[in-house]
């Protein structure tokens, strides 16, 4: 017999779904697109397509967290994954088509919201039942 999902669980499988879907695309397109660009534009581009693929598998952990009783603390830690690939990895696809930064500071600030997303993600766990 299937358990029924939580809505919040159902949310971020979905998210996380639809987040890898979007990595696997984006990272096939840079990788014929930039075929002429110079390497350290394709490096860029392709640090930020494997810090999403990661990040958008860790909202797996953040469904079964949730569905454990991780709540509102899991919650964060997903939504903190989300802001750090679109800040961290945007960026990267950004400056990878564009060779120029659309705005100083933005990866560092997805690359902490990455990180606070893996503290919220290890203290959820800890607190789970």
């Amino acid at each position: 017999m299937i358990k029924v999902l939580s809505r919040n669980a159902r949310n971020w499988l979905v998210i996380a779904g639809l987040l890898n879907l979007a990595g696997v695309g984006i990272g096939a397109y840079g990788w014929h697109a930039l075929d002429e660009q110079p390497d350290y534009l394709r490096d860029a581009f392709n640090v930020g397509v494997q810090y999403h693929m990661w990040h958008a598998l860790a909202l797996i952990g953040v469904a079964w967290l949730v569905e454990r009783g991780g709540g509102r603390i899991a919650n964060l830690s997903g939504m903190a994954f989300v802001a750090g690939i679109v800040l961290f990895s945007g960026t990267l696809y950004y400056y990878g088509f564009m060779a120029d930064l659309l705005m100083s500071g933005l990866a560092p600030l997805g690359g902490w919201s990455m990180m606070i997303g893996w503290i919220l993600l290890a203290l959820a766990a800890w607190r789970s039942r």
